[in-house]
């Protein structure tokens, strides 16, 4: 396919489901030719309750005209990643962009759980997930790329900012994969090969979507069941994004830094499928206003969202205003420095 990617190789490893297909879609849509690796294969499905495979992905992929490879791959274990790595290089003869979108961890995570009553086999069992499966595919792939001197590795991850995300297990795993590529980059000076992270916003997986009893072609039905879903996004718009950032000669000066996808959109100028540039908290941050100078009880949807809003904000200096009103709002006047507005 003729695209601004023509001629180049991505590996998207989490290509099975979620963001992982939707950006191995967009790559692929722009012309590079995409292996698609994960756990789950035809027949033999890895997450229990989810059917989707990355041979899936790879025929959707050929189906539109696209050039794709479907590998199984459990990216906690080194041989299987280094032997992926042995096949782009015979096969392919060079990488010029990889995407860790590996997690496997919507089962393992008790939102309701304070960090000493975690269950620590589900913690060790998500770090190598979700952290250390990163790590490793990084260390064998990204040898491909400093040897041709050129290349992105992106960092899926949820948040680009530095405050928490609700529960230590996620916001661990989150926030590594951050540091992650910010590392990275620090190493891959001088090779030609770039590292960043890259967060969407509120995703539309085909989880999501089965949760809400709806499909992609009828998921505005499901507004009635969650507001903020108005404001979601498919997962294509985050693989409109790593083409975007993939074909930018300037994306060296990216290096090492998180990004939203929402933000990234305007400057780019790409859409989501429907031709709109969705941005999940601007809209939610609007929507939380009219409540942010009232007196009394806050409803208790409104007081989540705010609280939430704040845990990701409040370390953030250009947000320090809105960061103020929501703590007021909240009640948190007691905080200790270091959770208090920056």
């Amino acid at each position: 396919m003729a695209g601004p990617l023509a001629g180049q190789v991505a590996l998207v490893a989490g290509a099975t489901r979620g963001a992982g297909r939707g950006i191995a879609l967009e790559l692929a849509a722009a012309g590079a030719f995409v292996w698609c690796t994960g756990r789950s294969t035809t027949g033999a499905p890895a997450t229990p309750g989810r059917p989707e495979t990355v041979d899936e992905t790879a025929d959707l992929i050929r189906a539109a005209g696209g050039e794709a490879a479907a590998v199984r791959c459990d990216h906690t274990q080194e041989i299987g990643v280094a032997t992926v790595a042995d096949r782009i290089r015979a096969e392919s003869g060079r990488l010029d962009i990889l995407v860790n979108d590996i997690w496997g961890g919507d089962a393992l995570i008790d939102w309701g759980a304070k960090f000493w009553t975690l269950d620590i086999g589900a913690v060790r069992t998500l770090v190598d997930r979700a952290v250390l499966s990163h790590l490793i595919t990084a260390r064998h792939l990204a040898p491909l790329m400093i040897e041709g001197k050129r290349g992105l590795i992106v960092e899926v991850t949820d948040g680009e900012l530095p405050g928490y995300r609700g529960q230590l297990l996620y916001d661990l795993v989150k926030a590594a994969v951050i540091r992650m590529a910010y590392a990275m980059a620090w190493d891959l000076v001088g090779t030609g090969v770039t590292a960043l992270a890259l967060s969407p916003g509120f995703l539309r997986s085909e989880a999501v979507l089965d949760s809400l009893g709806v499909t992609e072609a009828n998921w505005r039905d499901g507004v009635e069941k969650s507001h903020d879903f108005v404001y979601s996004e498919t997962p294509r718009y985050i693989g409109r994004a790593i083409v975007a950032l993939a074909a930018d000669p300037a994306i060296a000066a990216k290096a090492g830094r998180a990004f939203f996808v929402d933000d990234l959109a305007p400057d780019y100028g790409f859409t989501d499928v429907d031709g709109a540039q969705p941005h999940f908290w601007r809209n939610m941050d609007a929507w939380l206003e009219p409540h942010l100078d009232g007196e009394g009880e806050l409803d208790p949807n409104v007081r989540w969202i705010a609280g939430a809003r704040y845990a990701q904000i409040h370390l953030s200096r250009d947000r320090r205003d809105l960061a103020q009103r929501l703590a007021r709002r909240l009640g948190l006047t007691d905080l200790p420095p270091g959770l208090a507005p920056s």
